[in-house]
């Protein structure tokens, strides 16, 4: 007999964390301003502003912050990426003079292939005038210049117009790496000063 009143008894037990549940009141701001309670929840429309969770006795038992703005949003990405930036330039460079040596190691190469590039030049140069001077020799003789000397001749000024191209870029490569070097400089001594 104890059995069987003690059933009735565990299933209303059973029963009294889903009537705490539905005691709860939310709070939230509609969209006329208006402080709303509400014991179904919060729309799916003003989850975003922020909404708080009251128990029985009218006590807030939870805060639902307001959603973060695009404003919000963008500051936290860009923190987050410093963050990250900031730790790997640390990993990379223990000092200042590191990162100095790491620019002017960066900066030699960069000459380097510029050089290189420069010397190439100068090679097409020569050898176009050559060119120039045997299709010119040509001419004097009053004969017809052959065309494939002429197509050399626009091969060679084609290859001297892609070397100053590549000059050029290593110019830009080289201004962008030192001032990358100088940046990340800066910022190491920064967070170097700011570490106890």
């Amino acid at each position: 007999m104890t059995r069987l009143s003690a059933l009735p008894l565990l299933l209303l037990l059973g029963t009294v964390p889903s009537l705490a549940g539905a005691a709860e009141l939310y709070r939230y701001v509609n969209d006329k301003g208006v402080t709303v309670l509400d014991r179904l929840g919060v729309p799916p429309q003003f989850i975003g502003n922020g909404y708080e969770v009251l128990n029985e006795q009218g006590r807030v038992v939870k805060v639902v912050p307001p959603a973060p703005s695009e404003a919000e949003r963008q500051r936290l990405a860009e923190e987050k990426a410093m963050a990250s930036s900031d730790a790997q330039l640390q990993r990379l460079y223990s000092t200042v003079d590191d990162v100095e040596r790491a620019r002017v190691r960066k900066l030699e190469e960069i000459d380097g292939q510029t050089s290189v590039a420069k010397a190439n030049q100068q090679s097409l140069r020569t050898q176009q005038a050559a060119f120039q001077a045997q299709a010119a020799d040509i001419e004097r003789a009053g004969r017809q210049v052959p065309e494939h000397l002429l197509v050399q001749i626009d091969n060679l000024r084609a290859e001297q117009a892609n070397l100053d191209k590549e000059i050029r870029r290593y110019a830009d490569m080289r201004k962008q790496v030192d001032a990358s070097f100088q940046a990340d400089k800066q910022r190491l001594k920064y967070l170097l000063e700011r570490q106890p």
